[in-house]
């Protein structure tokens, strides 16, 4: 790729980020809005050392940092490629407002924040909100890692350890989402648009390694996060951090059948077991 790339801007000398998450970010920015679109190859390597004013060590860097999250890929002897598929595997919004179709909802969700449920409830209730959509009850469960107790990830790059001030950081993401969910879903009931809404937030004390949707107990959505190193703000201090990469990452979608031995019918069912026992035993309550 030789033609204009001055969509792909400069480095801010100023900016306390690393190079290789700079270089990575703007490649992030061109595929998301498409200035680099599916299937495009990116510059080489040398083309975007030579941009930047980097070594390619840098740039290859950047460029693994979008590999983890699923942006692009690598043909040996060809370059990099945008994915053919940025976007999820299956887009969980439209499930969402379809479960809202039912006149009872359940949604139960596992994992590290719910960021991606309380954007996507956000959208159904809105349409229960006009009208367009009238369950007579809502239950919602969420559990999500406690980020005040000692936890493998999200951690200090440096040392791969634990780290508190990187937890709070971690703590206020996963709070904000938790209210969120809390608030909106609360919201329909005090308004008497929903018969019976309740939600309950409980919280544990493992690593989140992956996402788990549970709709009206017949659909499963579940997802692996990425372990990624980025820089982040800690404290107004930039840090470089092993982090949870929790958008855009595929979900693959389990739904039951009439066959009670099918794949999809057994993963729903080892799913909910699953959610059960945790929140059963080891989890414990919220407290917003």
């Amino acid at each position: 790729m030789s033609e204009n790339l001055d969509f792909l801007g400069q480095l801010d000398p100023d900016d306390p980020k690393q190079a290789s998450q700079q270089i990575a970010n703007k490649l992030r920015a061109a595929i998301l809005t498409r200035r680099l679109a599916p299937g495009d190859k990116l510059p080489s390597q040398p083309e975007l050392a030579a941009r930047y004013g980097v070594a390619r060590e840098t740039v290859k860097r950047a460029l693994d940092l979008l590999r983890a999250e699923r942006l692009i890929v690598s043909r040996q002897g060809s370059g990099a490629f945008v994915r053919a598929q940025t976007q999820r595997a299956v887009e969980l919004r439209p499930h969402i407002e379809a479960a809202f179709e039912r006149p009872h909802v359940t949604i139960d969700f596992a994992g590290f924040s719910g960021e991606t449920l309380r954007d996507a409830l956000a959208e159904a209730l809105d349409k229960v909100r006009v009208g367009r959509l009238a369950p007579e009850t809502i239950a919602v469960r969420v559990l999500i890692s406690d980020m005040t107790a000692p936890m493998a990830l999200p951690a200090r790059a440096e040392t791969q350890a634990d780290d508190p001030s990187v937890r709070e950081r971690a703590e206020r993401i996963t709070r904000r989402a938790a209210d969120g969910i809390i608030d909106q879903v609360t919201e329909l009931g005090d308004l008497g648009l929903i018969r019976s809404t309740t939600v309950e937030v409980r919280m544990h004390r493992a690593s989140p390694l992956f996402k788990l949707y549970i709709l009206n107990g017949e659909e499963v959505f579940y997802g692996f996060y990425p372990v990624v190193e980025r820089t982040v703000s800690v404290k107004g201090e930039p840090l470089a951090i092993y982090d949870l990469m929790g958008k855009d990452v595929p979900l693959f979608h389990y739904a039951v059948t009439d066959d009670d031995t099918s794949h999809g019918t057994q993963f729903v069912e080892a799913s909910r077991q699953w959610f059960d026992s945790v929140w059963s035993t080891i989890a414990y309550r919220y407290d917003g």
